[in-house]
């Protein structure tokens, strides 16, 4: 008898399962996955719908509909979807910048069981043959340039780094592009010096960092003159990060070189009033065996305004670093960061921080 009783409770309970299952809403789709197949990226935006049909006893609600990029942009059915009605999950793939195999997940979270369903699209994206305007997208009267910017990237302090950039003459004319405001560590030319109609040349530059003599990234620039002639905006910058070369020193001049610590690399100043300005000093200290040299100090922001209370600190000896934030103009989160630059060989630059809220004065 009590074997028979436990197995009516199971049956109970059971039962109950299936008919609370049965309560809920239940959202089946006929397919969860999309294969656009191929793409040629010239067509635009694809669009496909999934449908779904409840399946359940009470009205599905569709809380969110979440894409795994922002290629592909959802919509969905935002009325609560009857028993036994059809609702959609709609996606819109942009092949555009995006050749090559894709395969994104769509997250759809409503108040069925379960919460969150998967679906995906899927295929390949055949890229479109580029233009002239493509690979040179930067125009400067009649002059197409890759970009208006030409980096070195990382350039030691007795390096001389040579960039190249393409160009192209877009005009039914021979061109000649010059330069000027040329600073004295940079050497730049056109090759060929004119410009046949409708064909490419290139920018060479050669930066020399020992006339620069400046640490960490810096930037310059340069007027550009088509056929002698300059145009507002017809500006070009390079830019390059300068670190010191510590190749060459021997392992006992290593040994001796002098070593940077902080107490701490971030100062936070809580909250601020608008117009309110936060001061802290930063403790440096030199645990090396030889001077230690602050080549230089910058910050991210104008805000904040910098003051080593030395350049120069012997081994052994502590300096401060104090720093001023200016919340003027400023409101919500702050996060400022400040380079240090210095003559340590294994950490010659580090970054500090200066954060906090700036919130607005309070009205009476």
């Amino acid at each position: 008898m009590r074997f028979i009783h436990v197995l009516l409770i199971g049956f109970m309970l059971s039962g109950f399962g299936v008919s609370a299952q049965k309560g809920k809403p239940l959202m089946e789709f006929s397919s969860k996955v999309h294969d656009f197949g191929k793409l040629k990226e010239e067509k635009g935006k694809q669009v496909y719908s999934f449908e779904f049909v409840n399946k359940g006893t009470s009205p599905i609600i569709i809380k969110n509909v979440r894409s795994s990029c922002g290629c592909t942009s959802p919509n969905w059915s935002k009325a609560p979807v009857a028993p036994g009605q059809k609702g959609f999950i709609k996606a819109t793939f942009d092949p555009k910048n995006r050749p090559g195999p894709f395969n994104k997940s769509i997250t759809v979270t409503a108040n069925t069981n379960p919460v969150v369903s998967i679906l995906r699209i899927k295929g390949s994206v055949t890229p479109r043959v580029k233009t002239v305007r493509d690979s040179f997208p930067r125009l400067m009267s009649g002059l197409r340039m890759v970009n208006n910017h030409l980096p070195f990237y990382k350039v030691k302090n007795n390096e001389v780094k040579e960039a190249v950039m393409e160009i192209y003459n877009d005009t039914d004319s021979a061109m000649t592009v010059t330069f000027r405001r040329i600073p004295q560590h940079l050497n730049i030319k056109v090759v060929p010096e004119t410009l046949a109609p409708k064909t490419r040349g290139k920018i060479v530059a050669v930066y020399d960092a020992s006339k620069k003599r400046d640490w960490g990234f810096v930037t310059d620039y340069i007027d550009i003159l088509v056929n002698g002639k300059f145009a507002p905006r017809n500006r070009y910058t390079t830019s390059a990060t300068i670190t010191e070369d510590f190749g060459k020193l021997s392992e006992e001049q290593l040994a001796k070189a002098p070593k940077l610590e902080f107490s701490e690399r971030v100062f936070n100043f809580g909250e601020l009033t608008q117009g309110e300005k936060a001061e802290h000093a930063f403790i440096i200290k030199n645990t090396g065996k030889s001077d230690l040299l602050i080549r230089k100090t910058k910050a991210s922001c104008g805000c904040t305004a910098i003051a080593p209370q030395s350049k120069i600190i012997k081994a052994g000896e502590t300096s401060e670093l104090k720093v001023v934030f200016n919340s003027r103009a400023k409101r919500g989160r702050q996060n400022k960061r400040i380079t240090v630059i210095t003559n340590a060989p294994k950490n010659s630059s580090i970054d500090l921080r200066v954060m906090g809220n700036v919130v607005m004065p309070k009205v009476n």
